[in-house]
């Protein structure tokens, strides 16, 4: 296509916002210039105050294909992520059947995304019991580093790991030197509270809430932190949903242990308070918790205890989040979000001050660092892919289910009003999605790991 220069007013690169143009060659960044400085053989397209992101890049999905492609799958999953200014998603190890635990699942999930994906991805692998021999392998494979879960993870072929499990297999997953992302929360004060709960109303938020406490969380990290501590490995919490922990995880990082931190949109955003009872919907573990919870957590984004924030897209069949009844005890806990995932975030970090390159640093950067891939993706510099969005941070607009790109249009963000419109999403320079239409065809490829 030759080279081509996308100018904007308002470009977010390493050093801030500023007016230049990317200039893009064979898919990949040449350099940011200014408009004046732009070769005179080059295609240039003017986005005017259109602001230029890199593409956004979500380390938290579940893809669920092979084996649960009712559910979501590459293809309905990877155009949801690119109408959301995604170009890198990577997938979570479980949901799909088989699960990423071993070559052969990891094989049958490239074998089922070949030709479907419209971005790029990455896949997790997934740590369960009596598994070290074949961490080794999943590393030498490419997969991105290991996700584990402390408690039952709601489906049946992914086992949770409990201290004894992770004794014996943290010393392989150190000497990969690959991040360790765990699902913390303990089953023991889960199982308190659901016992004590038994005879409780389960169409009422509360008593779900109640089921899931800080507590179970509290516990979680503090085992974890101790093993860090004790093992060396690098060590990342997925979806904090619990501002209480923060105080431990800042003095974990003071300490200098190897942990980093996500958050999700919906903790950011939803409210215990405004979740009515039946309204399974918002069903999420670990739940969404209290309005002061909420502004916690943006308190630990901007002090830097929690470092990104990320989808964990996990969508079901609409059946699921009802089961017919709105009961939250059976109801399926996930939430989809990767299509409205930056309007969400951006409409509650401009309200507290926060900058468009605050988005890029948890919602690009941070998640490639994570990924392995922070070398390409993440940031609009020379050398990178040109993976690159188109967003009106002014533009407002109300949720509907057009908007809507996941194989279902379920979200508990129907009807809001937000700001901030993804126009145009770019992968490695090739449009693939423009104002609600998908472009061409799926170019999306695995994101191999440096070795």
């Amino acid at each position: 296509m030759g080279l081509r220069a996308f100018f904007s007013r308002r470009v977010v690169t390493p050093q801030g916002l500023r007016a230049c143009a990317v200039l893009v060659d064979d898919g990949r960044i040449l350099g940011l210039v200014a408009q004046g400085e732009v070769p005179a053989h080059a295609l240039r397209e003017d986005f005017g105050d259109v602001v230029i992101l890199p593409g956004l890049v979500d380390s938290h999905v579940h893809i669920n294909e092979p084996g649960r492609t009712e559910w979501e799958g590459f293809e309905t999953a990877t155009r949801a992520a690119a109408a959301g200014g995604y170009t890198t998603v990577v997938d979570m190890p479980l949901n799909c059947v088989p699960t990423t635990t071993d070559i052969a699942g990891l094989e049958a999930k490239r074998s089922a995304a070949h030709g479907k994906c419209w971005i790029d991805w990455i896949a997790w692998g997934g740590l369960v019991p009596d598994q070290p021999t074949q961490i080794p392998d999943l590393v030498r494979s490419g997969v991105a580093g290991f996700k584990c879960f402390l408690v039952h993870p709601g489906i049946e072929e992914f086992a949770m790991v409990c201290e004894k499990d992770l004794r014996e297999t943290l010393p392989v997953v150190a000497r990969s030197r690959l991040p360790l992302l765990v699902h913390a929360e303990m089953p023991g004060p889960i199982d308190v509270a659901e016992a004590r709960l038994r005879g409780e109303d389960w169409n009422s938020y509360a008593t779900y809430l109640e089921s899931r406490p800080d507590e179970a969380e509290r516990q979680a990290i503090e085992l974890m932190l101790a093993l860090c501590r004790e093992y060396g490995f690098w060590l990342h919490i997925v979806h904090l949903s619990t501002a209480s922990a923060l105080d431990r995880l800042a003095a974990a990082k003071r300490e200098g242990l190897s942990v980093s931190v996500e958050t999700c949109p919906h903790y950011l955003h939803l409210v215990a308070e405004g979740i009515a009872d039946g309204m399974t919907v918002a069903k999420c573990a670990p739940p969404i918790r209290s309005r002061a919870n909420r502004e916690q957590l943006w308190e630990g984004l901007r002090n830097g205890v929690i470092d990104m924030v990320v989808t964990d897209h996990s969508p079901c069949p609409p059946a699921m989040k009802a089961r017919g009844n709105a009961d939250f005890r059976d109801a399926w806990g996930g939430i989809a979000g990767l299509s409205m995932a930056l309007p969400v975030v951006w409409t509650e970090a401009r309200r507290r001050g926060f900058s468009l390159e605050n988005i890029v640093r948890w919602m690009a950067e941070r998640p490639a660092q994570l990924a392995g891939c922070g070398d390409r993706k993440g940031l609009l510099a020379a050398g990178y892919d040109a993976d690159f969005t188109l967003f009106d941070p002014d533009a407002e607009f109300t949720v509907s289910p057009d908007q809507l790109h996941q194989r279902y249009k379920v979200s508990p963000y129907l009807g809001e009003t937000l700001c901030g419109v993804v126009k145009r999403t770019y992968l490695r320079g090739r449009l693939v999605y423009r104002d609600g239409e998908f472009c061409d065809e799926p170019v999306g490829r695995e994101v191999p790991r440096p070795q």
